[in-house]
C-alpha cells in the first residue's frame, strides 16, 4: 500500500466528535463519539497501525445520550469529558461529564476492526459539570499545559472555570463570567491558549471572537463580525502567541493578530460551504487543516504567517565539515544561519474520502504528519502530510 493512502474506519452511527488522546506521545489515538437517537450511543478509540496501515479499535458504551463534544485530558491518558444530549420531562438539555475509561484500554490491547464488539465495556463517571443553572454545554476546554486539574465549559452564554477535585471525581465551580448585550447570547466554541501561563481563552458567538483573561474573567480583546456568518471553531498558533485562526458559516478561515483585530492577517476562501474546524499543526504551525459541510478536508500551507515565514533556519553547527572548509568564500559567513528558498501560501491537498459534512479534524498528538477526520456519516479518515513537503520542512 502507497505510504501516503488513506486508511478509512466506518462507525455504525452518526458521529461528529472527535479528539486526540492528548496525553498519549507514543501511540496514535483517537477517540470518536457517536450520536444515535435509537440506541446505546459509543466512544470508539481508534488506534493507529503506522507500520502495517491498520486501525484497530475498541468500543466503550456510552449511555447518557448522543455526543456533540469529545475532548481528552492532557495529562491523564484515561480521562475525557463529553458533552451530550439528555432528554428530561420532554426537554432536550446538553449536559457535560468527565469520565474514566477502564485501566486496560487507557493505553493500547485492542481488536482488529473485524472482531465483534461483545466485549463493549462502559465509562466510569467521574463527575458532572452541573449546569442546571447556566443552560446548555456548548464544549469543554481543558488547560491545555496543565496536569488535568482545571477545565472550562462554556454553557449558553456563561464561561465555567472548574476545579477538579479527588481525583477527578468532584467538580468545584471557581469562577464563571457571562456574556452581556444584544444579539445570539450562546457560545458555539472556545480553545484555551497554551500561551501567557494559559490565562487566556477565546470564544466565539454568533459572528463575534473573544478573548478572555481567566484570572480576572474579564474580556481583553472583541473582534466584532469575525465572520459574515455564525464563527463555529477557533484554534491558536502553538508557536506565535497573538496569532488565532477563525472558521465559519462565510466559507471562510481567517487568521488574526489579536493585538490589532481590526482586519484578519490573512483570509482563505477555499471552501464551498460551513468551515466547522480548524486546526493548527502542533509542531509546524505553517500547516493548517480545515473542514467543511462540502465534504471536503483542506491541508494549507500558510507560511508566511508562520513562526518560520522564511523557511527552516540551519545553524552553523548543522553544517557539514566540507561546507565548514569553505564556509569563508560565502557570504552568509558572519551570519547565525542560512536561509533556504521560501514557500508560498498555498493549498497543499485537498482530501475527498467524504460523502457527508466533515464535523471534525483533528492532528494526531503523537505524529506531526499525520491527522483525522470526521464526517457526520460515521466515516473516520487517517491521512498524512504529503511525504514531499514533509522532507521540504525538515530538510
Amino acid at each position: 500500500m502507497e505510504d501516503d493512502a488513506p486508511v478509512i474506519y466506518g462507525l455504525e452511527f452518526q458521529a461528529r466528535a472527535l479528539t486526540p488522546q492528548t496525553a498519549e506521545t507514543d501511540a496514535i489515538r483517537f477517540l470518536v463519539g457517536t450520536q444515535s437517537l435509537r440506541y446505546d450511543n459509543q466512544i470508539h478509540i481508534i488506534d493507529f497501525d503506522d507500520e502495517n496501515n491498520i486501525i484497530n479499535k475498541n468500543v466503550l458504551l456510552h449511555q447518557v445520550g448522543e455526543i456533540w463534544h469529545i475532548s481528552a485530558s492532557p495529562a491523564d491518558k484515561g480521562v475525557l469529558a463529553t458533552c451530550y444530549n439528555k432528554t428530561s420531562d420532554s426537554k432536550v438539555m446538553t449536559c457535560a461529564a468527565v469520565w474514566r475509561m477502564p485501566k486496560e484500554l487507557e493505553s493500547g490491547s485492542h481488536e482488529s476492526p473485524d472482531d465483534s464488539s461483545s466485549n463493549t465495556q462502559t465509562l466510569e463517571l467521574l463527575c458532572h459539570l452541573d449546569n442546571t443553572a447556566h443552560g446548555n454545554m456548548a464544549c469543554v476546554m481543558w488547560e491545555p499545559m496543565g496536569d488535568g486539574k482545571k477545565i472550562i465549559s462554556l454553557a449558553d452564554n456563561n464561561i465555567l472555570l472548574w476545579d477538579l477535585q479527588e481525583s477527578s471525581a468532584k467538580a468545584v465551580l471557581s469562577s464563571s463570567a457571562a456574556l452581556e448585550g444584544k444579539g445570539q447570547l450562546k457560545f458555539t466554541s472556545g480553545r484555551w491558549s497554551p500561551h501567557h501561563n494559559c490565562t487566556q481563552i477565546a470564544t466565539a458567538n454568533d459572528t463575534t471572537v473573544r478573548g478572555w483573561d481567566t484570572r480576572s474573567m474579564r474580556q481583553i480583546y472583541c473582534i466584532e463580525n469575525a465572520h459574515g456568518q455564525l464563527v463555529r471553531d477557533l484554534d491558536f498558533n502553538p508557536n506565535k502567541q497573538y496569532y488565532l485562526a477563525s472558521c465559519g458559516d462565510d466559507c471562510k478561515v481567517k487568521f488574526w493578530d489579536t493585538r490589532n483585530v481590526t482586519e484578519p492577517v490573512k483570509t482563505l476562501e477555499e471552501h464551498s460551504h460551513w468551515v466547522w474546524n480548524v486546526r493548527y499543526n502542533h509542531s509546524h504551525d505553517q500547516l493548517i487543516l480545515t473542514g467543511s459541510s462540502d465534504s471536503r478536508v483542506i491541508l494549507s500551507n500558510m507560511v508566511s504567517i508562520s513562526s518560520e515565514p522564511f523557511g527552516h533556519m540551519v545553524d552553523d553547527d548543522e553544517l557539514s565539515d566540507q561546507e565548514d572548509q569553505h564556509q569563508e568564500e560565502k557570504i552568509f559567513v558572519y551570519r547565525p544561519f542560512r536561509i533556504k528558498e521560501p514557500l508560498q501560501d498555498s493549498v497543499i491537498a485537498t482530501y475527498e474520502e467524504h460523502e457527508d459534512s466533515v464535523y471534525a479534524v483533528e492532528w494526531s498528538s503523537a505524529d506531526p504528519w499525520l491527522f483525522a477526520s470526521l464526517s457526520y456519516d460515521g466515516r473516520l479518515v487517517i491521512n498524512r502530510v504529503p511525504r514531499a513537503l514533509k522532507y521540504h520542512i525538515l530538510l
